[in-house]
């Protein structure tokens, strides 16, 4: 199984924004797409200056499935999160593999 985690860094001017935003737009998007089993948001407590961290997580069966996600799907989604919260944020992707 691989984990998607995307680690976001949002000012705190929009911060409660984004967070509905991911809530009620971004996650069940994501997840309608069909590629992923499972999701998760967490909240980074270890936080750096000027900005609050979070890190959306997101399951899926093989690389294969997740390499056709970032093909089909994740460029419309990423356009639409600039669209809504652009220079707000900074993110970045890290790919795992679930071992147990």
């Amino acid at each position: 199984m691989i984990l998607y985690n995307v680690t976001t860094s949002i000012e705190p001017a929009v911060a409660d924004e984004w967070l509905e935003y991911m809530r009620s737009t971004h996650i069940p998007e994501v997840m309608d797409t069909g590629f992923f089993i499972k999701s998760q948001l967490l909240r980074l407590l270890n936080e750096e200056e000027g900005g609050i961290t979070y890190a959306a997580q997101y399951y899926c069966i093989s690389l294969e499935q997740l390499e056709e996600y970032q093909t089909i799907c994740a460029p419309a989604l990423r356009a639409d999160m600039e669209k809504h919260f652009a220079g707000k944020y900074v993110s970045f992707r890290t790919l795992l593999e679930v071992v147990e």
